[in-house]
């Protein structure tokens, strides 16, 4: 039977002739551990036999279980007398169990038997685990002390500032950067800081002729040279004689214009058909040449994903046969095409201004009364600006532009030219190369890609 089955031990004296004895040994036992004791007793055939006293369900447990401990079994024979040496026996085979050494360690180590046998190891995993119960639970109870630990006297014994000062004078002497000093605040970073300094990737797959006035980048660190407006009309005429003819360049641009616009916009958290109520509001200032033709064909893209566009164009007698054209097909969509008079420009504020009025060439136009009055009224109406295409100079741009559109490859422009954006227009790789231009494509997956001042 187990040691955990054992709620009670009594040593009694077998009665016999002329003994009156009696046993001093079970009251020392029974003092020194009290619960525990054996009842021994005649039999029926008046031979000694072990007698179990059977369980109580009501008696307390004491000493804990061990679930991975083998149940012992002692068998007292009748030739077994209540000695010393046979409780220790039988007192050191409870013992093995962890509960009980805990509580009767004292008792243990006092009352073991000099003769007595060690049980023998079973393997070296039992052994081991045996050795480690005996480190942790072998201990004297009597040993532990009572004081709590000092941790403000202990603390107080490190000197802070000293040993502090020690590493900043070893610091310095030895010429390495100070660590860890109090005085010293750590540096600070934002979210979109790098820890590691490393100078920007500089990719230049773009080769001009001519030796760039501005040089842009692109997001993956591409370099985008600017070119000259000479080189830039040239670029445009041999495309043309290649095919890529006036009408679609301005489809082209008109469609990357449109989609700049439509994400400046707000793109689908404006543009729903569930916000019908907050339909945008465009203003498209067009001037009388090519410029104003590729507005015009932004307008149209802009009115077909419906946006409340208000064409501005000055009434002249002969117009370009392109801005005819454009706006031909312009009048067949729902914008609202009006001349420039100061009475017809719009009170109310709108959503964006697209300004295609400025040429290149036609400098003249800039001395005109509608050309006066279109520009009063952008700057007073403080709608963001869209410019597309603007000249070089900046003497020529009336109205401040937020942001700038390019075609093809940019031109040096200024900082009122805003944030400047390059668009594909569909030139052919081999039409650059014909011009001198060693040219790959730096817009990957997109038609229209912002571009950074180097």
């Amino acid at each position: 039977f187990r040691a955990g089955d054992i709620t009670e031990l009594k040593i009694l004296e077998i009665p016999g002739p002329g003994d009156s004895r009696q046993c001093g040994d079970s009251q020392h036992t029974d003092t020194a551990m009290p619960g525990v004791g054996c009842q021994v007793g005649p039999s029926q055939n008046g031979t000694g036999k072990v007698l179990k006293k059977p369980m109580s369900s009501s008696a307390p447990q004491n000493i804990p279980r061990r679930t991975d401990m083998k149940s012992q079994d002692i068998v007292i024979s009748p030739q077994q007398q209540c000695s010393k040496s046979y409780m220790d026996r039988h007192m050191e085979t409870l013992s093995q169990s962890k509960g009980f050494r805990r509580r009767h360690n004292s008792w243990s180590s006092s009352s073991r038997h000099p003769n007595q046998v060690t049980p023998k190891k079973s393997g070296l995993k039992n052994g081991q685990m045996k050795s480690k119960d005996d480190e942790c639970f072998g201990d004297d109870i009597d040993e532990i002390p009572d004081t709590d630990f000092d941790f403000e006297g202990n603390l107080a014994l490190f000197d802070k500032a000293a040993v502090f000062e020690e590493i900043e004078t070893y610091e310095r002497r030895s010429g390495t950067r100070s660590r860890g000093t109090p005085n010293e605040k750590p540096a600070r970073y934002r979210h979109d800081e790098n820890i590691l300094e490393s100078e920007p990737i500089v990719y230049r797959r773009i080769v001009v002729p001519q030796n760039p006035n501005k040089e842009f980048c692109t997001d993956s660190g591409l370099v985008v040279p600017s070119v000259s407006y000479e080189l830039h009309k040239k670029l445009l005429a041999v495309a043309e004689k290649h095919g890529l003819t006036l009408e679609r360049r301005l489809e082209m641009t008109g469609v990357c214009a449109s989609q700049m616009a439509l994400s400046l916009l707000g793109g689908p958290n404006r543009l729903n058909p569930k916000n019908v109520h907050q339909r945008p509001t465009v203003a498209l200032l067009c001037g009388p040449h090519v410029k104003g033709a590729q507005g015009i064909s932004c307008g149209r893209h802009l009115s077909n994903h419906d946006v409340h566009v208000i064409l501005f164009l000055p009434n002249f007698v002969k117009m370009l046969e392109s801005i005819t054209n454009e706006l031909n097909l312009f009048s067949k969509t729902q914008g609202q095409p009006i001349s420039v008079f100061l009475p017809d420009l719009p009170d109310t504020p709108v959503d964006l201004v697209i300004n295609c009025l400025d040429c290149h060439e036609n400098a003249f136009l800039r001395d005109q009364p509608w050309y006066k009055a279109v520009v009063d009224w952008a700057n007073q109406n403080r709608a963001p600006v869209l410019s597309i295409d603007p000249p070089i100079s900046e003497m020529e741009l009336g109205i401040d532009a937020k942001w700038s559109l390019a075609l093809g490859l940019p031109l040096p422009l200024g900082e009122r030219a805003g944030r400047v954006y390059l668009c594909d227009i569909g030139i052919p790789q081999k039409v650059f190369q014909e011009v001198g231009i060693n040219y790959h494509s730096p817009f990957g997956c997109k038609f229209v890609i912002p571009l950074h001042s180097t």
